[in-house]
């Protein structure tokens, strides 16, 4: 895939990479087991334009395309999923809506601050009784003089309890369907807004993942994100678009794992020689080769189509799912090949593979994916 890219690729490539192997790779197993934030890696990324790496400059953006941001979310996840999907949610899903719906105020107001990473963002979908389902959402926004009033809760949210803006969907006219539910974006400082439960979750521990509830919070009627019918759509093109980083950061994951295998390959001697000697570790290792690279051109492919204008509704899903389950497998087979100290903590891949689990589940399941998939095929048939 080096083929399709240009020079400002390799930049961020070797960007992101050194600053992965030198900053991030040295905390990413304390931040898992301590199960902390990484503020100051965080506040590292926005030093090297990371947290607005494909809007525009005019709007506090690196003025790069999708291609370059699904670079550097897959070399940063070669070190830390954790670190990584800090990094997607903020930039595919706190700042998607703003960037594709918000108006240039709005866009001066909200996207600036986060683009250039004076503050991270947060995005509100999923419910309690709204997963999969995401039409059915139960947030209510009642109009009231001046705005809405909102109430509700929100579950599993990125970033929540360190953003200072959340976008979040709320249903503001119960008898339109999905052209009843509008997006919005407020400050997390509003009002009535708060965080509940923190998640204690199977992997990608260093990151923030949180309820957020509404009680009577106050959203005034400039923070309406685009129609007031059309923020479910928005939303759906948020998460297609997000799709790519998250397969992005599925690919970095094996792409890790990967590399730590065969490194341990070499350096394990078993029956007097290097494990990397016997065929049944060397076909684990050419299968973990051969679809990291078809994963890898799945994602590539979807952001190249993205920055193209063209309709990449198909692709995303495509990439998404195999390189969630390429992600799933290596990491898998990258234990296998440790063998019992793969099972241990002191190995980086049996966190990469407790990491890689959400990638089949986050932004869509890969039993979504496939109905989005058959849906594009069918239609044109």
């Amino acid at each position: 895939m080096d083929l399709f890219l240009k020079d400002e690729h390799f930049h961020v490539r070797e960007t992101a990479r050194r600053f992965a192997d030198e900053v991030v790779a040295p905390r990413a197993r304390d931040l898992d087991e301590r199960e902390e934030f990484p503020h100051d890696i965080v506040k590292k990324m926005a030093e090297l334009g990371f947290l607005g790496l494909p809007y525009p400059e005019e709007y506090g953006g690196a003025g790069l395309d999708t291609l370059a941001y699904a670079i550097a979310v897959e070399e940063i996840a070669r070190a830390c999923g954790s670190t990584a999907i800090t990094l997607a949610a903020h930039v595919s899903l706190g700042c998607g809506p703003v960037a594709m719906i918000g108006t240039d105020e709005q866009k001066r107001r909200f996207l600036v601050p986060m683009a250039k990473g004076e503050a991270l963002g947060a995005f509100g979908l999923t419910e309690p009784n709204a997963g999969s389902d995401a039409a059915g959402t139960q947030t209510r926004a009642e109009k009231v003089a001046g705005g809405w009033r909102v109430n509700g809760t929100k579950i599993y949210i990125t970033n929540g309890s360190v953003a200072s803006y959340i976008t979040f969907t709320a249903r503001t006219d119960a008898s339109r369907g999905t052209r009843g539910i509008s997006a919005f974006i407020i400050p997390t400082s509003t009002p009535g807004f708060s965080v509940g439960k923190h998640e204690k979750k199977m992997g990608l521990r260093g990151s923030d993942t949180v309820e957020v509830v509404f009680q009577d919070v106050f959203v005034p009627e400039d923070c309406l994100l685009g129609d007031p019918a059309g923020g479910f759509k928005a939303f759906m093109k948020t998460l297609t678009g997000g799709r790519i980083s998250i397969g992005a950061l599925a690919l970095g994951l094996a792409q890790g794992a990967y590399e730590h295998a065969v490194r341990f390959s070499k350096q394990r001697h078993q029956f007097g020689q290097p494990i990397a000697n016997f065929q049944a570790v060397q076909f684990m290792l050419s299968d973990m080769a051969m679809r990291i690279e078809a994963a890898r051109a799945l994602v590539y492919q979807a952001a190249m189509l993205k920055d193209a204008g063209r309709d990449y509704v198909k692709a995303a899903s495509m990439a998404k799912l195999f390189a969630s389950e390429v992600g799933n497998w290596v990491t898998d087979k990258a234990i296998q090949v440790h063998g019992g100290m793969g099972y241990c903590r002191d190995v980086p891949v049996e966190r990469m593979h407790r990491d890689a689990k959400l990638m089949e589940i986050g932004e869509g399941t890969s039993e979504i994916q496939r109905l989005v998939i058959a849906r594009e095929i069918l239609k044109g048939a």
